[in-house]
């Protein structure tokens, strides 16, 4: 096994964090007009659901909620992104390990589904 120089790791791993980092900018200005549009369908349809006031002012708040959301990632890049997400880990530790370990059990059973329905085959 040869051992790699180690300006050359450093090299490879930089070059692999623009990468990630400009896959993230991608995938976020997607994603961030797909939230866009939601709000825009949540707000047209929030006045005709069933279930009185309170369902519609809740609608009305998710809408308002996912439009932030979609205004946030317009104007922030994926190290801005990742700043906060650190400042919000570092400031809710608590919160924030109940989140992650939520996310990666929902993450892993989706896997666990799709590598069993590709199995099934």
């Amino acid at each position: 096994m040869s051992e790699r120089n180690p300006l050359d790791l450093k090299e490879s791993m930089s070059d692999m964090a623009r990468t990630a980092t400009q896959t993230v900018d991608d995938g976020r200005k997607t994603a961030a007009e797909r939230l866009g549009s939601a709000a825009s369908a949540v707000r047209d349809r929030a006045d005709q659901l069933p279930g009185g006031p309170k369902v519609q002012q809740f609608a009305h708040a998710a809408a308002e909620r996912l439009s932030t959301t979609a205004d946030y990632m317009r104007s922030h890049d994926a190290k801005r992104m990742l700043a906060d997400v650190e400042r919000v880990v570092k400031n809710n530790p608590g919160p924030s390990l109940v989140i992650a370990a939520a996310f990666g059990f929902v993450l892993g059973r989706a896997f666990h589904s799709r590598v069993a329905r590709s199995g099934a085959r």
